[in-house]
């Protein structure tokens, strides 16, 4: 689950990372009054508006500005709010900013300059470690930082047994180039984050930048966060972070219905039992010549119900030109997934504009192949994988 900027903030701030302070708003009028009690808690005299969208690379957007008193902060923030943000990761389309977060200006004049750190924390899956992941080239795009200069780019590995050493928390203070004050506040500020990550369940905690200051604070004007679905069970607070505005509507649907779903831009629609069939399903489909439009696994059981309600969320992808059923019956019987096909089928009428082929293999398989064939419904069999992509490809090139 992505969280916002200024949530995964507050779980930072909740562990003792030092973070830019900031308010959220979501009126122009709401942003002046939380400037001005920003204004009386930190004593800044400039702000920073930032939409709040689950995306990176706002600020090439236009949805990171600098304002100098409250007028400036009014009217950015209503040009802010309302638009439609494009960012490197986002669809062309781009999203809607319906919030704003007032944040301090932290880049005040003092006795040094201020430098930006990149820094994050993820599970390494090749070893099983926790990893940090750093460099010295905070603000820029990690992934243009790899490919041009990977030699700036250091990782330090953690065992979950044993957490985060002290040793590594310097090694990579050392590694940044740090000394005196800031250096010190450094390793804490890496304690601290790595402790929040394994505290709060999180697949991935990006801070870029992180700041030193002029006056050497170490602190995270940037917080990028996933929390570990899976775990969410432990964190009720966590859990109503959720923003199911900034989530693909079908998705949420589906989730709501109990179905694993997720949206891809192919032709091919996908209903299948079980993962790792799922997956082989798209490999399926590539083959013969489709490009798969969703990951959607059914589950155990697959009944006119649970039917009905897949065959639904399917088409509501207008790409979509043909449906794929490919079940495996082991527990569940193919000719009860047959009757649920056909059932559906029926209940929903007009509503299926596109051919749908049903391959279904394993108990009871030859009972379900008779069942569909004699049904009147415009659904094609078939029970081997080779024959169920024949079938794909044919309807495609029709």
């Amino acid at each position: 689950m992505n969280l916002h900027e200024y949530q995964g903030k507050e779980i930072l701030n909740s562990f003792g990372v030092r973070i830019q302070r900031g308010i959220v708003a979501n009126t122009p009028e709401e942003a002046v009054e939380a400037a001005k009690k920003l204004t009386e808690e930190t004593g800044t005299g400039w702000h920073v508006i930032k939409a709040q969208v689950h995306a990176g690379g706002r600020g090439k957007g236009g949805g990171v500005k600098l304002a100098k008193n409250l007028d400036e902060v009014k009217s950015i923030a209503n040009d802010i709010l309302g638009m439609m943000l494009v960012t490197p990761q986002t669809s062309a389309e781009g999203k809607l900013v319906n919030q704003v977060l007032i944040a301090e200006d932290v880049y005040y004049p003092g006795d040094s300059e201020p430098d930006e750190f990149y820094m994050s924390v993820l599970l390494n899956r090749a070893t099983g470690r926790n990893m940090i992941m750093y460099s010295t080239e905070g603000g820029m795009d990690i992934e243009t930082v790899a490919e041009e200069t990977p030699h700036l780019i250091f990782t330090e590995e953690v065992d979950p047994a044993t957490g985060l050493l002290p040793f590594q928390a310097r090694k990579i203070a050392f590694n940044l180039g740090l000394s005196g004050a800031a250096f010190k506040e450094m390793t804490k500020f890496v304690t601290a984050l790595y402790t929040a990550y394994v505290k709060s369940d999180s697949s991935l905690f990006e801070i870029n930048p992180v700041l030193k200051t002029s006056d050497d604070k170490i602190m995270a004007v940037d917080a990028k966060v996933t929390l570990d679905d899976n775990a969410l069970y432990r964190h009720k607070d966590y859990a109503a972070m959720r923003d199911l505005r900034e989530e693909n509507p079908i998705e949420v649907e589906a989730n709501a219905a109990g179905l694993n779903y997720v949206d891809l831009d192919g032709n091919v629609g996908c209903m299948v039992n079980g993962a790792g069939l799922a997956m082989g399903t798209m490999d399926l489909i590539k083959q013969a010549g489709g490009e798969p439009a969703n990951f959607l696994d059914v589950g155990g059981t697959a009944d006119a119900q649970r039917v009905e309600t897949a065959f639904g969320i399917i088409l509501k992808d207008p790409n979509v030109k043909a449906i794929l059923v490919n079940i495996f019956g082991g527990i569940v019987r193919c000719d009860r997934v047959a009757q649920g096909i056909v059932d559906a089928y029926k209940n929903m009428g007009d509503k299926i504009n596109v051919p749908i082929i049903a391959r279904l293999q394993g108990t009871n398989a030859k009972e379900a192949k008779e069942l569909i064939d004699n049904s009147g419904m415009e659904i094609i069999s078939a029970t081997e994988f080779q024959e169920a992509a024949d079938k794909v490809q044919e309807v495609l090139s029709a």
